[in-house]
Formats: C-alpha cells, sequence, structure tokens
C-alpha cells in the first residue's frame, strides 16, 4: 500500500509539507475551494515563514493546492521567508486527489531541489508517507510544517513553536 519511493531524485529532494492556515468556515454562500484564511489564519500563515527562515528553508520550488486559503498560506510563508520565487498551482495537492501525483511532479524536478508544498490532510500526509516510506505519517496540525531530507522526516515546526519538534530516528 505504500512504498519508499528511493528513486535518486526523490530521494536527494529536500520536501517541506506545510499544512494551510486557519480558515473561514464553509457556508451556504462560501463554497470550500474559496475559503479565505481569517485574520488569525494569516497571523499563523506570515509567523511560520519567519520561523522557518531561521531552519535552512530556502526553497527553490514553491508548489500549493489550488484553492484560496491554501495559496494566501504559501503566499504569506514566501514573504516570511524572503522568498522571491513564484508560488505555483499544483491541482495535485487539492483536497481527494492521489498522493502519487505529487510525487510525480517532485520526480521531476532537479535532484538537490528545495520543494515547499503548501495543501491539506489527509493528503499532506499521505505524501509524506510515501516519501519516508513508513505507514502514517501523522496529521500536520494547520499551519504547521515538516522537513523531509533523505527520505527522513527531519522534523516538525508549529507556527507558534519557538523551536522544531525534531524526530526520532
Amino acid at each position: 500500500m505504500y512504498a519508499n519511493p528511493r528513486c535518486d531524485t526523490l530521494f536527494r529532494v529536500q520536501v517541506f509539507l506545510i499544512r494551510h492556515a486557519e480558515a473561514v468556515h464553509e457556508t451556504l454562500a462560501l463554497a470550500d475551494p474559496h475559503r479565505h484564511l481569517t485574520a488569525h489564519g494569516r497571523g499563523q500563515a506570515r509567523a511560520l515563514g519567519d520561523r522557518l527562515r531561521w531552519h535552512d528553508c530556502e526553497p527553490t520550488h514553491f508548489w500549493s493546492s489550488p484553492l484560496v486559503r491554501a495559496i494566501q498560506t504559501a503566499e504569506l510563508v514566501a514573504s516570511g521567508l524572503h522568498c522571491e520565487i513564484p508560488v505555483d498551482a499544483l491541482p495535485a495537492l487539492a483536497p481527494d486527489e492521489n498522493p502519487r501525483s505529487v510525487l510525480a511532479a517532485l520526480a521531476a524536478v532537479p535532484a538537490d531541489s528545495i520543494v515547499v508544498l503548501v495543501g491539506h490532510e489527509p493528503g499532506l500526509s499521505a505524501v509524506g508517507t510515501l516519501l519516508v516510506g513508513q505507514p502514517e505519517l501523522a496529521s500536520l496540525a494547520k499551519a504547521e510544517a515538516a522537513r523531509i531530507a533523505d527520505g527522513t522526516l527531519r522534523w516538525r515546526f508549529a507556527w507558534d513553536a519557538d523551536a522544531p519538534e525534531i524526530s526520532a530516528r
């Protein structure tokens, strides 16, 4: 059911998984794809970007789900990182998409790339599970990041944490 994709490129791509920040609730007038960040969520995203800047997050690629709350999170995190590369929408990061499509996109980038993926649960943890080759990577909280390097989960970092939570190897 899960497999560790140990092809050379995927193993050498460093991935930062980021779940979108807090968003307004869905209503009859506001469908799920159009939900935007709350004021608190905007602050969460900015704070996460600022924290990641001090922890070796220098992306070569910045990909987001095309949903409004994810794009907004990605843009605010990128701003906090002082990152000049554009945020690109990747439909494979939308809810209910196949996580293997994200792996296919990652396999197409040059080895030694650093890719930030902004999306939703349970899709992000499914991508993480495939990247590390272990079952059930714990779900990310809103505005939380996880760093995967060399096929290993290195740390998780919440928007309001003082430091990353180092993962046991």
